[in-house]
């Protein structure tokens, strides 16, 4: 994946396209900070990390974007906009609803969870399983509304 995103900033260097590259920029240099950060406890960073600081990044991205279009500036909307799209198109397809739902049923079922003091075990094998292909927030609430009722 580092590849990737080195052989895309390239050749988005080459064609001009100063939001990709902005981008791109952007993307290199949290993962570096990860790296950084992951080297000082003895880890290496995984493709999962990597979805996950992606995900993570258009989170950011989003509401930052909404920000700026309840203030007015579509201009900086514009920009980020363009970012979550960039970022987008690294991470894989995500699951919808129905499929997030089946994900937590079988990984309710294959932890035995039978409680929300249980919902950490489910979240992580979610993790596991599915980095960077749903949103965990919406995945955890899924979750426990299944353990709660």
């Amino acid at each position: 994946m580092r590849e990737r995103f080195t052989a895309d900033l390239k050749a988005a260097m080459k064609s001009g396209d100063k939001l990709r590259v902005g981008a791109l920029r952007l993307v290199s240099a949290a993962l570096k900070d990860r790296d950084i950060e992951a080297r000082g406890q003895g880890k290496s960073v995984t493709e999962g990390d990597i979805l996950a600081l992606l995900q993570k990044m258009i989170k950011s991205r989003q509401e930052s974007f909404e920000i700026f279009e309840k203030a007015g500036r579509t201009d900086l909307a514009d920009q980020e906009r363009g970012e979550i799209e960039v970022i987008s198109s690294y991470l894989p397809a995500q699951l919808s609803e129905a499929e997030v739902a089946d994900a937590v049923k079988a990984a309710i079922a294959e932890t035995g969870a039978a409680s929300i003091k249980d919902m950490g075990k489910v979240v992580a094998v979610l993790k596991a399983k599915y980095a960077g292909r749903m949103d965990f927030a919406k995945a955890s609430a899924v979750a426990k509304a299944a353990l709660s009722g």
